[in-house]
């Protein structure tokens, strides 16, 4: 809406590496350049779905706020009915900031929120928007929701509030992060909610999404 040009440099990045300078006079063009670069250095592509997915927060991510990015990052590989567990024993804490409201409207699909959209509407956006991006995507027909994938707790945080806000609970002292990474049929992501995975021939869902 501003009556003259908006120039940009646009870094694209890995780590603490500069890879790339994007610059154009228009804005929108440097993001672009950056936005092709950021394609090779910032997406992991698979070959095919996963059945499991173990997605380990880095210890930066102290809450399931943060430490949601493991379900953002991840969900595309993961094959419709397939379980995404995410690995975080330090976590403890849904959110410091927004604990209370997803303690009242729990992870559910976006489906789930627009059918009973006058029961959530009062409630934060940003937090359903969260909600839904951890959850997945999904369906709610005749009042009753189906989730294409299932979502596991392997964090600090107790099973009863796990329960509580529609999420599975797993132990993670039970789980073996060395049998992950030799296991060809699921997948053991370090550092999760970095790099974002997708599969290298979609199917129809993430090509609308796009």
């Amino acid at each position: 809406m501003l009556p003259f040009k908006i120039g940009a440099f646009c870094l694209s990045m890995r780590g603490d590496d500069l890879m790339g300078v994007a610059y154009s006079d228009s804005a929108y063009r440097a993001w672009e350049i950056a936005c092709d670069l950021s394609r090779k250095l910032h997406i992991v592509y698979c070959d095919r779905p996963y059945a499991s997915v173990l997605a380990c927060a880095p210890r930066m991510y102290d809450d399931l706020w943060t430490g949601g990015k493991c379900a953002y990052k991840t969900e595309s590989v993961i094959a419709d009915g397939g379980e995404l567990v995410i690995y975080a024993p330090h976590i403890t804490e849904v959110s410091y900031t927004h604990g209370r409201v997803l303690d009242a409207i729990g992870y559910h699909t976006r489906d789930f929120f627009l059918a009973r959209w006058d029961e959530y509407k009062d409630y934060p956006w940003g937090v359903i928007a969260h909600s839904t991006h951890v959850r997945g995507i999904g369906s709610y027909e005749g009042g009753v929701e189906r989730p294409r994938i299932r979502v596991k707790l392997a964090t600090g945080i107790p099973r009863e509030r796990c329960e509580r806000i529609n999420l599975e609970f797993v132990d993670h002292r039970s789980i073996d992060k060395a049998e992950w990474q030799g296991s060809p049929d699921r997948l053991f992501v370090d550092h999760a909610g970095e790099m974002l995975y997708r599969l290298a021939d979609p199917p129809e869902w993430q090509r609308s999404d796009e």
